[in-house]
């Protein structure tokens, strides 16, 4: 495995895999890697002959008060373990590297944006959009895969893509979750051992709303009511939002129709985590 940090060289890299006749499959990330990102992995390796991993902490998606000079960072612990998943080469690089000075140029993305985390944290998705058309410029990649706990950027990456007429197809692999049923995220790593099993209440209250809905609730405000009563009973918790919204247009509806994502954003003690669900219609 290489590890490459120039987008010099990362091109030179495809062309040559490309001159082979091989399909890329890229899995982009900010690093800090745990069992998901590796199952991201492991299913790129699965579908295609070369697979790419970037890991890029991304200054544009972060907001003024959040954690990017803490994002945890270790490049020496990434790359062991994307070497065991197979991967071929992790693009690292640098800030400089990716936003030369006088950079001035940005990719956004309307409407799907103006919700969920998009409202809540203002420009962060013109930062993910923008880092993710140049990474998709520099690799060329056949597939890109990201994971359905980041279920609003999915959607906003693959309406992009059909917008701009992209060449390359996104596939979404499901959330990977530890034995108690929490998300998986790199985040993880700010919680203490109490604010741990503080955020069980993410994971458990969509499982409380799963037994509602197959019991045969189906209004959302009422559903969207016991999501905030069960994690309110949670004193670490601080409820960001509260979502169910039309997929793949993230636009509220009164009732159950069709596909729906029930999505929320829960402060845990300082840290700021996520989780979904998606209904499928």
């Amino acid at each position: 495995m290489r590890v490459i940090s120039t987008i010099k060289e990362m091109k030179s890299a495809v062309r040559e895999v490309r001159g082979q006749g091989k399909s890329v499959g890229f899995v982009p990330t900010m690093g800090y890697l745990h069992n998901g990102h590796l199952t991201l992995m492991q299913e790129a390796k699965s579908k295609t002959d070369f697979v790419v991993v970037s890991i890029f902490v991304n200054p544009l998606q972060f907001g003024v008060g959040e954690d990017y000079e803490d994002y945890p960072r270790d490049l020496s612990r990434d790359s062991s373990l994307a070497e065991s998943a197979g991967v071929d080469i992790i693009f690292a690089p640098t800030v400089r590297e990716m936003y030369p000075k006088g950079y001035a140029t940005f990719v956004e993305v309307e409407k799907l944006t103006g919700v969920l985390c998009g409202k809540s944290r203002p420009g962060h998705f013109k930062g993910v959009t923008t880092v993710v058309t140049k990474l998709f410029n520099i690799v060329e990649p056949d597939i890109a895969f990201f994971g359905q706990k980041d279920a609003q950027q999915s959607i906003v990456l693959k309406k992009m893509v059909e917008d701009l007429n992209m060449n390359l197809k996104i596939e979404i692999v499901p959330i990977v979750r530890e034995k108690d049923g929490l998300a998986m995220s790199s985040r993880n790593s700010y919680l203490n051992s109490e604010e741990r099993r503080a955020a069980l209440a993410l994971s458990q209250s969509l499982e409380m709303v799963r037994e509602l809905i197959a019991s045969g609730e189906r209004n959302n405000l009422v559903l969207v009511d016991e999501i905030r009563k069960f994690i309110s009973r949670e004193p670490l918790a601080r409820i960001d939002y509260v979502e169910i919204l039309s997929v793949p247009d993230l636009e509220k509806t009164e009732f159950l129709q069709g596909s729906n994502l029930i999505a929320l954003a829960v402060f845990i003690g300082n840290t700021r985590l996520i989780d979904n669900m998606v209904l499928e219609g």
